[in-house]
């Protein structure tokens, strides 16, 4: 397929009205950074909410991008990006979740990246916002806000996996192996969409790299902070997990498990606080994976 488009920005959304205004507003900054051909395609995944407004509101003020608003009425982030795909022209894909602002120059980094590697595909780096009241992270206890986080550093390099926050891809992927996987992601299991993309990536001989230049900063919920939330999540993560892999569970699962268990101890007892909550929530991944082979097999 030839296309007359650069870059295709897919922001996969569902009643996040007031999140999704402040990161078009955050793109629509963007204009003028680069010299290319950008799309911007919402994909509203049945919300309840004003979504659909506030896309018109700021579609009225972009004044180079190009913004249009898709409906998606089969539930989960999965069936939004493969409605976003569906329709995308551009020959790189750029994928952001709708709880991110971005930095000016995100969108021009993530183009630039495959100017100046051989990556096919590339993650940008996913930095703490802040609260709806505008106080920032407290860096001793980063991991209690449960935020996607990644930053591996200056320095362009090759990396395993994608995370569908702030990530990017050749058009020649997506055609390749495909769209992603239904059965996983928020709205269906829960997490492990993009892992799982990143799986096929790889297999079918892709190159992921990272790119620490292209920043987006993620919003601090106050209805995520915590243990109670992380232990949820991680839970989730395993049974998202257990569709798409197959771990040995004698020898590999189980005896994770038990060695977390007794980590967990340990960093609780020194009174190592941030370890200990990363350690609980390896745990609970432990315990969702065995919980979803349990429910397949019974």
């Amino acid at each position: 397929m030839n296309s007359a488009v650069s870059l295709t920005v897919i922001i996969p959304t569902r009643n996040r009205a007031d999140s999704l205004r402040r990161l078009l507003a955050s793109i629509r900054a963007t204009e003028g950074t680069v010299e290319a051909d950008i799309e911007v395609c919402v994909v509203d995944n049945g919300s309840s909410d004003n979504t659909q407004s506030v896309v018109t509101a700021e579609r009225a003020l972009f004044q180079i991008y190009k913004i249009d608003c898709l409906l998606e009425l089969e539930e989960g982030k999965a069936s939004a990006l493969n409605r976003g795909l569906s329709v995308a022209r551009g020959r790189i894909i750029m994928v952001l979740d709708d709880d991110v602002v971005v930095e000016r120059l995100a969108l021009c980094k993530h183009l630039a990246s495959y100017d100046d590697s051989q990556f096919d595909a590339v993650q940008g780096r996913i930095l703490p916002g802040v609260d709806p009241a505008g106080r920032h992270a407290v860096a001793d206890r980063i991991r209690e806000y449960n935020i996607p986080m990644i930053d591996y550093g200056d320095e362009i390099r090759a990396i395993r996996g994608l995370t569908g926050t702030n990530m990017s891809f050749r058009r020649e992927v997506f055609e390749t192996i495909g769209g992603f996987d239904t059965r996983l992601g928020p709205g269906a299991a829960g997490f492990s969409e993009d892992t799982e993309f990143s799986i096929r990536t790889r297999t079918a001989g892709f190159k992921i790299g990272y790119t620490p230049h292209a920043v987006v900063f993620h919003e601090l919920n106050p209805a995520r902070y915590g243990s109670a939330y992380n232990r949820q999540v991680e839970y989730l993560k395993g049974k998202s997990r257990s569709i798409y892999r197959r771990d040995s569970i004698p020898f590999r699962v189980i005896p994770d498990l038990f060695v977390n268990c007794i980590r967990y101890g340990f960093y609780w007892l020194i009174g190592d606080r941030q370890k200990a909550y990363k350690t609980e929530g390896r745990i609970m991944k432990h315990y969702g994976y065995l919980a979803g082979k349990a429910r397949k097999y019974c």
